[in-house]
């Protein structure tokens, strides 16, 4: 199966938006409306990232305004409705990514912690830019031609080499057409061609009859 080609540091915004830890609440607020962000990476030192204010770190101030937390687990967004400073609204430690990890680890990392946005970080912790789930959307505009000619060079080359198999792309979907007489090759072509970068859907038609694969 081919590797992913394609890491955190190739779709990341290198120019990323951050605060320090004495940024106020209004400067943290008028920052995500100027650069139409949903959270902002806390810098401490020369870069390093300490914590995360997000959309979510700031509306305990709102939600809690006029009303005290009635169930446990409200008790820790409500201690942010006093905040002011970054330092006092932050999430931390940050939830955080290597700029080498693949983007699929990225997409993994935001569906497991429930955030939009990470800062990517170097060994140290040194802010290297941010990535955000529309980032990583951003290998689904790969165009069909070039898909066509990593699934024919990396994954036919490799697993199917001699074999009579043909293929087409349309709009990210691939479509597989051939005789395959080893039928437990059917699934690992399946795994391979759909572990592309910027592939949708992998579809079979190997029997005659198109199938979605699982």
């Amino acid at each position: 199966m081919p590797a992913s080609r394609y890491t955190v540091s190739d779709v990341m915004t290198h120019t990323a938006v951050a605060i320090g830890r004495e940024a106020s609440y209004k400067e943290i607020v008028e920052l995500m409306q100027e650069w139409k962000v949903s959270a902002v990476p806390v810098l401490e030192g020369e870069g390093r990232v300490v914590g995360v204010v997000s959309e979510a770190d700031l509306l305990p101030k709102e939600e809690f305004r006029r009303e005290e937390p009635r169930l446990p687990d409200q008790l820790e967004e409500a201690s942010k409705a006093g905040g002011v400073l970054a330092e006092d609204l932050m999430s931390s430690p940050a939830v955080t990514v290597h700029p080498d990890a693949t983007i699929a680890e990225a997409a993994r990392i935001m569906a497991r912690r429930h955030v939009k946005r990470l800062p990517v970080v170097n060994g140290l912790g040194m802010l290297e830019g941010v990535v955000s789930r529309s980032d990583l959307l951003k290998v689904f505009l790969r165009p069909d031609e070039e898909l066509e000619e990593e699934i024919r060079q990396a994954v036919l080359t490799e697993l199917a080499p001699g074999m009579s198999l043909d293929f087409s792309v349309q709009d990210g979907v691939v479509t597989l057409r051939g005789p395959v007489h080893d039928r437990a090759l059917v699934p690992l072509l399946a795994r391979a061609i759909r572990g592309v970068e910027g592939v949708v859907d992998v579809r079979m038609d190997l029997d005659g009859t198109a199938s979605a694969t699982a």
